[in-house]
């Protein structure tokens, strides 16, 4: 009901701190901006691991009238990070009352803005892993694709990379009954539009997922008037790092020969932010193991992959790390995809994340790979 958007995640901090502290946990704040640790080290040797949850929402609208619904108009949990809070902090309780069974030290990660702002970079920036000399990782993340309480492991990249483009083509300005006399911008980045596609469809192996998508295009005042620039934004997706890093230059050769033909210019900006979010094979495989064991057999399913992104990829470009899903849909109303104005997602999975969570603080320290 108080969603906060990336780095603004104030009060959720210092609601998860509080009950850190009250569990007995050893507790670290402000860490990558409004990052909370809450650390238990255990009696028994063994590995440091991390549990992840991040905890912001996004600038949308919540449509639905439920009694939860969102207190602050433009903000919601569109994504689900409450309840991994919600997850990760009913596991704190459970740690917090078997820890004379833990070994090694266990770092219950609560990170501020996933949501584009690259709030996993920022804690690793601020020494989150050397501070607490994370050794493995783990997070989990809510899905309204898989059924309820089911625990989805995938070996591998998982979810795409994700990088942004910001272009600015300049024209020559003029009226619209004589194009002759101006340049026209919004012509130039249409057929950039349009031709950019040529860069999956001929440049990337039929074999390799990409995406180039031109989210946002803004020109021009009035009917009649061509205007002198036109802005565009887009986003680009790969699972292959070969792939990902080739981007950049193809969409810029795609881009200038648009804009030659024309006579425009332009100014092209490709911002690199997520990458590929990869699980290590032996974490993954040792991970739904103990979820078989945790949640039963027949509560364990293959995750797909999927082209949206997260920023654990950075925590598992640190460690070996084993990011997985927990279904949660449970009816129509909680199928909704992420993002949506519609999103909900069906609490009665929590309590298989909540268990998940715990065996793999009571198990991964000593037993993981």
């Amino acid at each position: 009901m108080h969603p906060e958007l990336g780095f603004q995640e104030h009060r959720t901090a210092g609601i998860v701190a509080d009950r850190l502290r009250a569990l007995g946990f050893e507790v670290h704040e402000r860490i990558g901006g409004t990052g909370v640790v809450g650390v238990i080290r255990g009696r028994r040797p063994g590995r440091t691991i991390m549990l992840r949850a991040d905890m912001d929402a996004l600038p949308i609208v919540e449509e639905r009238t439920h009694a939860y619904r969102s207190q602050h108009e433009g903000r919601m949990h569109a994504c689900g990070h409450d309840g991994h809070v919600a997850v990760l902090l009913g596991a704190a309780a459970l740690i917090a009352d078997r820890k004379d069974e833990v070994g090694g030290t266990v770092c219950l990660v609560f990170q501020p803005a996933e949501e584009g702002l690259g709030g996993a970079k920022a804690m690793i920036e601020d020494g989150l892993f050397e501070r607490f000399q994370i050794e493995r990782a783990y997070g989990l993340h809510l899905s309204t694709k898989y059924r309820t309480g089911a625990l989805g492991f995938c070996e591998g990249p998982m979810y795409a990379s994700s990088d942004s483009i910001e272009i600015d083509v300049t024209g020559v300005g003029g009226h619209g009954s004589a194009p002759h006399d101006a340049i026209d911008p919004i012509y130039a980045a249409a057929t950039f539009i349009t031709s950019v596609q040529q860069v999956v469809s001929r440049q990337v192996d039929p074999l390799e997922p990409a995406v180039v998508t031109i989210g946002s295009i803004h020109a021009g005042t009035t009917h009649n008037v061509i205007p002198r620039q036109c802005r565009m934004l887009g986003t680009v997706r790969a699972f292959s790092n070969d792939v990902r890093e080739a981007m950049p230059g193809r969409i810029e050769r795609v881009l200038k020969a648009c804009c030659e033909a024309s006579g425009a210019t332009y100014d092209y900006t490709y911002l690199w932010r997520y990458p590929v979010t990869a699980n290590d094979a032996g974490q993954t495989q040792y991970a739904r193991a103990l979820a078989t064991q945790t949640v039963g057999d027949h509560m364990v399913v293959d995750a797909t992959q999927l082209m949206g992104a997260e920023d654990f990829s950075f925590f598992a470009q640190r460690v070996p790390a084993c990011f997985y899903t927990l279904g949660a849909s449970g009816t129509p109303e909680t199928s909704h995809p992420h993002h949506s104005s519609l999103f909900d997602f069906d609490e009665s999975a929590l309590p298989n994340g909540v268990a998940m969570m715990t065996a793999l603080a009571l198990d991964a320290p000593r037993h993981a790979p």
